[in-house]
């Protein structure tokens, strides 16, 4: 075993609704020594993101359930810190699915480790947000799912968000009327005044229909669908004929008891008339494309024509609270976890 002292947060118990103290649990974990081929990197930065939750039940989805005390799956920034691999070198920064841990060992050619091509004005941790999957996935589903074309209107549900601060501002690039639903009138003023979309909408101000009609005046052409709930019955009358719905995930379901009773995107854009185009997608299906997308963000992030926002916890042992927060709508941007410089 490697000389590391290593603490991770491993699914003791399968969450029933929300997750409860003993769900999940921070444990020290040895770091095995590398194989020939293999590097131990030390992870830096952490990702949380809602799509850790449903794979946390038991049950098969896109895809498979985190193991009874394995380490909560998630992407993060890490820095090689012993290596018997050409593919990687002590010192390399890469971005990585460690899970929720301090070091982890792998592959240096393993898929789904990329290394960090650091640029100027362009931190560490925006390689996990904006720049990260996070905003791959908002550029992916805007661009190639829902075909944004100049003088439509574009509405993102979790507006402040990465995914939706990525799709809001290029939706905007590319000509369309953009209109942000978020929580809060802070949220909100942040999406009009900094992100400069064209309005949004405070879910929580409790007029979400007629708001929602009122900033569409010429009806909705592309949804892009992050929340589900009451948003998606909102926007549904509001779909124009030709209208596309790109489907990243529905977060106001994510800790349902009973996923089979829930009513998702799927079952109220199915009952319109006629049904709009809508898919779900992951941002997995561009993967070729992934230092090309990355380069394309970075480069927006790097000349101030990208902003985005972010919410840090400190240090791993706060990582379960951080995540909570996520699902309630707590965090502003971004959520990560900073563990070490």
């Amino acid at each position: 075993m490697s000389e590391y002292r290593n603490r991770a947060v491993v699914l003791k118990q399968r969450p029933q609704g929300e997750i409860q103290q003993g769900d999940l649990v921070l444990e020290e974990r040895p770091v095995r020594s590398p194989n020939e081929g293999e590097v131990v990197a030390q992870v830096l930065w952490l990702s949380l993101d809602p799509y850790m939750r449903p794979r946390m039940n038991d049950a098969k989805g896109y895809m498979d359930p985190i193991g009874i005390d394995e380490p909560i799956v998630g992407e993060s920034v890490a820095r090689v810190v012993e290596s018997r691999s050409d593919a990687l070198k002590v010192g390399d920064l890469v971005t990585c699915y460690s899970g929720w841990q301090e070091y982890v060992t792998f592959p240096g050619d393993a898929p789904m480790v990329y290394k960090i091509q650091q640029r100027d004005n362009v931190p560490l941790q925006a390689y996990l947000g904006v720049a990260g999957m996070p905003g791959r996935t908002g550029y992916c589903g805007l661009m190639y799912v829902g075909k944004p074309k100049a003088g439509e209107t574009v509405v993102v549900s979790a507006a402040s968000g990465p995914v939706g601060t990525v799709v809001g501002q290029t939706a905007k690039s590319e000509g369309c009327r953009v209109v942000g639903v978020a929580g809060g009138p802070e949220k909100c003023n942040y999406v009009v005044n900094e992100l400069g979309f064209d309005a949004c909408v405070d879910y929580k101000a409790g007029n979400l229909e007629a708001d929602l009609k009122a900033a569409c005046p010429d009806g909705i052409d592309i949804y892009f669908e992050n929340v589900g709930g009451a948003v998606t019955r909102a926007v549904a009358p509001l779909l124009n004929t030709g209208a596309r719905v790109p489907i990243c995930g529905f977060v106001s379901a994510y800790n349902a008891t009973d996923m089979a009773s829930v009513e998702t995107p799927f079952h109220v854009l199915k009952a319109l008339d006629p049904v709009p185009e809508h898919r779900f997608f992951l941002v997995t299906e561009w993967q070729d494309q992934h230092q090309e997308i990355t380069d394309i963000l970075a480069s927006r992030v790097a000349s101030g024509e990208l902003k985005y926002r972010e919410t840090v916890a400190e240090g791993l042992e706060n990582a379960v609270d951080a995540f909570k927060g996520m699902l309630k709508g707590q965090n502003f941007g971004k959520q990560l976890v900073h563990i070490a410089d």
